[in-house]
């Protein structure tokens, strides 16, 4: 590149000018309704692209500070509350969650996840703070499930977008149902970190909504991050869709109208946020849990949290019907680029470069060995329902899912990698 052609980030100009016509063109296809993107690399914002609507129907445009649903962009925020947590010596990875959560006490897993859920055995150890973590707790969610269990989730714990249920109810319909798999047996995603919060809040004697806020969003001025849009915000919020086959078109999805916060603050997937809140925690994580004078946890708990812990068996488990893991694996709450040359499903990257999705089409990454935070938010949902997971590499979907790994190649692109 020619000095001309690179900014002080380190990107080519021309290249971070293609990001939103590229964007735009996903959008022309009537799959996408808009998106935000943003770029920070070495010590400053290196790009803010919008593009599109937030509302279809209003006509209103995307914009920096647009409020959108980051579903489990959610996880890795609780995993670091868990962490500071472990700092302080009030839990340990090793410990049994029966001794928060006793309603988990003499569980039982179900002999074949897709089959009767009267078929179980004697679950062989306690579920520990770590399974929750890795995923490997035996838990479960709906749409991850297929079979029997997958339709009882539902039952037993309403609509997972609008669930209104107090904590303590939560957990005890969540603990009624079979494990679909032994603790630590394998990675199967589920409603492991929305438990995580709601230890932390049984620990802190608060509700867990107050930790996040007394240990993360306050701290770090996160000041648009919460589980619920109030009324004077209302008109930042971006609409969140689904393409609907059968009417060719995108609709909206329908959230309850809230006038305070909602009873179930789900560190699973309940929060909001804009781009430049999220990059505030992005930041510390890429800086190994320090950010503008204001540190949270070690750089040795970023370090362990950013290692993977999953074994090469479990690896090689398809996730959500696709070889996921292949290159990748997953620490304490962000998956982590192992192989950047095997690894197909999270774009191009580098090794060590970690983050996570959310089912609203959401997704962030901390790439330390560039120095470089990317973060881009859409409200394009999968499928959620139960026995959904083996349908989302399929659909009109995928159509929309195409930008992401164009922003993400148009980045990398730009740094002339």
């Amino acid at each position: 590149m020619d000095g001309d052609s690179v900014n002080v980030s380190g990107f080519s100009r021309e290249g971070l000018a293609k990001i939103g016509p590229t964007l735009q063109g996903v959008i022309d296809q009537g799959v996408l309704s808009g998106a935000v993107t943003l770029l920070w690399r070495n010590g400053e914002i290196a790009d803010v692209t919008t593009v599109g609507k937030r509302d279809l129907a209003s006509g209103a445009p995307m914009t920096r500070d647009t409020l959108f649903r980051i579903a489990s962009m959610t996880k890795p925020v609780t995993s670091i509350a868990t962490m500071m947590l472990i700092e302080e010596g009030k839990m340990t990875l090793d410990d049994p969650i029966t001794k928060w959560a006793p309603e988990f006490a003499d569980m039982v897993v179900l002999k074949d996840a897709q089959g009767p859920l009267d078929q179980t055995y004697p679950a062989p150890r306690d579920i520990t703070i770590d399974d929750l973590l890795t995923h490997r707790s035996g838990l479960a969610y709906g749409f991850t499930s297929m079979g029997p269990i997958a339709h009882a989730h539902q039952e037993a714990l309403g609509d997972v977008l609008n669930s209104n249920h107090a904590p303590d109810v939560w957990l005890k319909a969540l603990a009624s149902l079979p494990l679909s798999y032994a603790p630590g047996e394998r990675f199967h995603y589920s409603h492991a970190t929305d438990v995580l919060g709601f230890i932390l809040g049984r620990i802190e004697g608060k509700p867990f909504r107050e930790v996040l806020f007394e240990r993360i969003f306050e701290p770090l001025g996160m000041v648009d991050t919460d589980f619920w849009i109030p009324p004077q915000k209302a008109d930042r919020a971006a609409t969140v869709y689904r393409f609907d086959e059968a009417a060719g078109a995108m609709t909206p999805l329908r959230f309850a109208d809230l006038t305070e916060p909602p009873a179930f603050c789900g560190g699973g997937g309940g929060l909001i946020s804009t781009a430049d809140d999220y990059l505030k925690f992005a930041r510390m994580m890429l800086n190994r849990g320090e950010v503008d004078g204001v540190r949270l946890v070690k750089p040795e708990t970023i370090d362990l949290m950013t290692a993977n812990r999953l074994t090469d068996e479990q690896r090689a488990i398809p996730f959500m019907g696709i070889p996921f893991w292949g290159g990748q694996g997953f620490g304490l709450g962000v998956s982590v680029i192992t192989d950047a040359e095997k690894q197909a499903w999270m774009g191009v990257g580098t090794n060590g470069a970690f983050g996570w999705p959310g089912a609203f089409g959401t997704w962030w990454r901390a790439d330390p060995a560039e120095n470089l935070v990317m973060i881009y938010l859409v409200q394009n949902s999968i499928p959620l329902e139960p026995g959904s997971a083996g349908q989302l590499a399929t659909g009109q979907r995928l159509a929309a899912a195409a930008a992401l790994p164009m922003f993400q190649g148009l980045t990398y692109a730009a740094l002339g990698r």
